[in-house]
């Protein structure tokens, strides 16, 4: 048979431990014997981050603006402990906060559904899309330890040098006090990628603050979106048959738990932060969450929303075998192929995305999988495989399709 072909790369940038062997394997069994692969590789591991005082992730960050399309493996973010491991030169940032910020994008994560692996909540029967603002708030905030009694206020002085203060609390006794901010222009930018994110898998979109309490803070997301669905999106909305819809934050959690799913569920920095961790444990696995960065210029970066899993890396290490799902490392690159295919008209490309994550959960159903799903899953008696072999039995599913 012969392969598919792709005429525009993807932006393919390698990670570190386990999912970087993952990565490997996938391409070797699943990815290179159907499709002649075309990508602009990009090292992000952690070494070669260090070696090129990581400009690769900037690098990796603007072939992803020219290409519109990229595919990540996990990546680790240094903490003292690496630092010393790994005999860094410094504890480089984040690499998805740098690819975030240079792409101004927003995470959207969604879990794989497959029958034996059943929702904590007995209702949810379709996927919930998490889009989280991963600007600003309380991850940019200001704190300071109050010591004792006195006046704490916010001060804005104006580049004429005119000041504006609100009082934050007079102090009678030591406390605590904290600072956060935001920009219009990243809320509209997460607005418009909510949109049209929702319009690109045409789904119900769902926004939640607490416009009533944060007057004008939270009421100036409220406002943004509402601005930006009204003048842009509106009409677009009407004609997909799906709804734009605002609640209060608690609100919105009362009715996502008695809901069916199927929609995506805006939410704030830290609301996001809490909400995706919620869905995907409730929904049954961290390793079966898909991740997708989406910039409202139309650039889309795929990956697992999962980490680096480095206790199984270290038994890798050592030799011993491993039973590590990589599932949502498979969707991540359907993900991105399906995006390539749909940007250039490749359908064979698309069927092919289609066709491997089919197989994926195939597998799965079959009773062959990996050990975190074969403690929670349903199905009896089900075949626990190594690493290596549950990624060989799903490239036998895609040969028998």
């Amino acid at each position: 048979m012969a392969k598919i072909k792709m005429t525009v790369p993807i932006v393919e940038m390698d990670g570190d431990e386990m999912t970087r062997i993952l990565w490997k394997m996938i391409k070797e069994n699943l990815l290179e014997p159907f499709i002649e692969l075309n990508t602009e590789y990009y090292d992000l591991g952690l070494e070669h981050r260090n070696e090129t005082d990581d400009q690769v992730t900037i690098d990796s960050a603007n072939a992803t603006k020219k290409y519109k399309v990229a595919v990540k493996c996990a990546t680790i973010t240094p903490n003292a402990a690496r630092v010393k491991e790994y005999n860094l030169k410094e504890m480089w940032k984040s690499p998805n906060g740098t690819i975030r910020a240079i792409l101004d994008g927003t995470v959207f994560r969604a879990p794989i559904v497959v029958k034996g692996i059943e929702p904590c909540v007995k209702n949810w029967k379709k996927p919930i899309t998490i889009a989280r603002h991963a600007y600003g708030d309380v991850y940019k905030g200001s704190e300071m330890k109050i010591p004792g009694a006195g006046k704490v206020e916010l001060v804005y002085t104006a580049e004429d040098g005119s000041e504006t203060r609100e009082l934050v609390h007079n102090f009678d006794s030591a406390g605590v006090v904290q600072g956060m901010h935001n920009i219009n222009h990243s809320i509209e930018s997460f607005a418009r990628s909510c949109f049209n994110y929702a319009l690109d898998t045409k789904q119900d979109l769902w926004f939640a603050t607490k416009d009533t309490i944060s007057k004008k803070y939270d009421h100036t997301f409220k406002d943004i979106f509402q601005d930006i669905y009204d003048a842009d999106y509106k009409d677009k909305f009407e004609e997909a048959g799906i709804t734009y819809f605002y609640t209060l934050i608690d609100d919105a959690v009362a009715r996502v738990m008695k809901s069916e799913g199927g929609y995506i569920w805006a939410c704030k920095n830290y609301d996001g932060d809490v909400m995706s961790d919620m869905v995907s444990s409730a929904f049954g696995s961290l390793a079966m969450m898909t991740s997708v960065l989406v910039s409202p210029e139309g650039y889309y970066e795929y990956e697992a929303a999962h980490g680096t899993v480095q206790r199984h890396y270290y038994k890798h290490l050592k030799g011993e075998e491993t039973s590590t799902n990589s599932v949502a490392t498979i969707f991540a690159w359907t993900g991105a192929l399906r995006k390539r295919g749909e940007m250039d008209g490749n359908k064979e490309l698309m069927a092919f995305a289609d066709k491997l994550e089919k197989a994926t959960i195939d597998t799965i159903e079959s009773g062959k999988m990996t050990k975190d799903l074969a403690l929670i899953t349903t199905l009896e008696n089900p075949t626990v495989l190594n690493s290596e072999d549950f990624i060989k039995a799903i490239a036998e599913k895609l040969k028998e399709d």
